[in-house]
């Protein structure tokens, strides 16, 4: 007798805005039958979680959002997170994404029957589903990176990460221990100093920081973009070249290195008109070069440490006291509230993945180091397509990735059906060229001249690889993801599954 098919063509995992944009695709691909599973109770991925003081992105909106889903109402160029995860609410509703969508359920763990082609996945309730196609869009800011201090367990006071913000503890008149430098930190750190009696910031390295144009926009010209639509699209250019200038500077570093020196220049322009203390410049001018770790924009970041009460410390963390932390000088800085703003794990697989052969994607990629085609799939895990995988991500924006990656899943999709195939896997040949283009093309990017050795960037994984981002602009990002070779997969149908 056959086997009985899958219940599900598609499942997605994770509803953040990857998740959001794979599901509207398969919609308008006429791929209906598929569930998008998110392990939370509502939808939103980092701007879910995050809700930290002065949490707002980092791109401009009119760039920072679904080109098919414009937004009118920004109420500035650089919106608040709040207005962010509103955007993401109103776009699952347009989209009528509700009834696909499951929330509360755990992936525990997802395993390829090669004798049906299909995916087994196993959720925390106990529950399994089977599906033809497991697409992971399980983010890069999902899983907060909580460092290993020595004494973090015997704080006598407050401990929280920038990502599981406690909203009932108040900081008003605390003393403040903030560790991390980031683009959190970089939001976080002026709004704390603003209500905390005593600020100290534990910095490891310094961030690259640019004046914020951040005007509002009044009602009128959101009345004007919404009535023409073409300006929004103007105004969506000239924000994505913005990006995609920056985006130059560190994917073709080598090439355009005297256009990365004026970028560096004026930044630390803006370091020495918010900093008159020279001593104070020092510690917080980057050594390394801008791109290897995330840059970003602010016009009080660094004026904040100039106040009375906020101290930056560089000499590093020996241990946490009961009491605060013991830097590696000596000095006890006495604090309440420890806020660890050190980001997130990226690549973190948060389940087991098991494909051919009872190979596991995580454990494939400790021995091998981080690969995928075209950022997308990986040999050996049929049916199976990451948004983003190693190497798949594009430019500075969330959404310029998912205009790259989610084409090239709904082309792969299509084609099987066009061809009948119950199993789709990428070839072996097709795969090692698109990695041996990384790798011919990563020595023209900063992360091979940068000095990136000094920045401690999370863009670079345990084998001092840089798996984050594609080196190459968006635009030719684009192209390949709409016209590379449907045969660089191999389609098949096991003989053992109905239709």
């Amino acid at each position: 007798m056959p086997a009985q098919g899958p219940e599900h063509e598609a499942v997605v995992v994770g509803a953040g805005f990857a998740g959001i944009g794979l599901a509207i695709a398969l919609k308008r691909a006429g791929i209906e039958n598929f569930i998008l599973l998110e392990k939370a109770a509502d939808i939103g991925g980092t701007w879910r979680d995050n809700t930290y003081p002065g949490l707002a992105v980092d791109i401009p909106a009119f760039t920072y959002s679904f080109g098919f889903a414009p937004r009118a109402d920004w109420s500035r160029l650089y919106p608040s997170g709040r207005e962010i995860k509103q955007y993401a609410d109103g776009v699952v509703k347009q989209f009528r994404l509700r009834p696909h969508l499951r929330l509360n359920s755990t992936v525990t763990g997802a395993k390829f029957d090669e004798t049906s082609d299909m995916w087994h996945v196993s959720l925390a309730d106990g529950a399994e589903l089977t599906c033809r196609f497991l697409l992971s869009c399980q983010g890069a800011l999902s899983t907060p990176s909580v460092p290993a201090l020595d004494g973090l367990d015997d704080f006598r006071g407050h401990v929280m990460h920038t990502a599981r913000w406690d909203h009932d503890h108040d900081l008003r008149g605390a003393r403040v221990a903030v560790v991390g430098t980031g683009a959190t930190a970089l939001q976080l750190v002026p709004e704390i100093a603003e209500v905390s009696a005593h600020l100290t910031v534990f910095q490891r390295t310094p961030i690259w920081v640019f004046p914020k144009f951040n005007p509002p926009i009044p009602r009128p010209l959101q009345a004007l973009i919404r009535a023409f639509p073409a300006l929004h699209r103007a105004l969506r250019l000239v924000t994505t070249a913005f990006v995609e200038a920056l985006v130059t500077g560190v994917v073709h570093h080598r090439r355009f290195k005297p256009m990365v020196d004026v970028v560096e220049r004026l930044s630390l322009l803006h370091l020495r008109a918010q900093v008159p203390d020279r001593k104070l410049r020092a510690k917080l001018r980057p050594r390394y070069g801008f791109g290897c770790k995330r840059p970003s924009f602010s016009n009080d970041y660094w004026r904040t440490f100039t106040r009375a009460h906020v101290d930056l410390v560089t000499s590093g963390i020996d241990r946490i006291t009961p009491d605060g932390v013991l830097d590696r000088d000596g000095v006890e800085h006495p604090a309440d509230t420890l806020i660890l703003a050190t980001g997130f794990k990226l690549f973190d697989i948060s389940f087991p993945i098991i494909g051919r052969d009872g190979g596991e994607l995580s454990d494939f990629w400790s021995r091998h180091r981080r690969q995928a085609y075209e950022g997308v799939a990986v040999p050996g895990f049929p049916n199976l397509f990451l948004v983003p995988g190693p190497y798949g991500n594009v430019g500075l924006s969330w959404f310029q990735m998912i205009d790259v990656v989610v084409p090239h899943v709904v082309r792969v999709l299509n084609e099987a059906r066009r061809r009948r195939a119950s199993c789709v896997e990428v070839r072996q040949d097709a795969h090692d060229r698109y990695m041996a283009w990384v790798t011919s093309r990563m020595p023209d990017t900063v992360f091979f001249n940068g000095n990136c050795a000094s920045a401690n960037s999370y863009y670079f994984d345990e084998h001092g690889d840089a798996p984050w981002l594609r080196p190459t602009n968006t635009a030719p990002a684009k192209r390949r993801s709409r016209n590379f070779p449907l045969d660089d997969y191999a389609y098949s149908e096991a003989s053992t599954t109905t239709r």
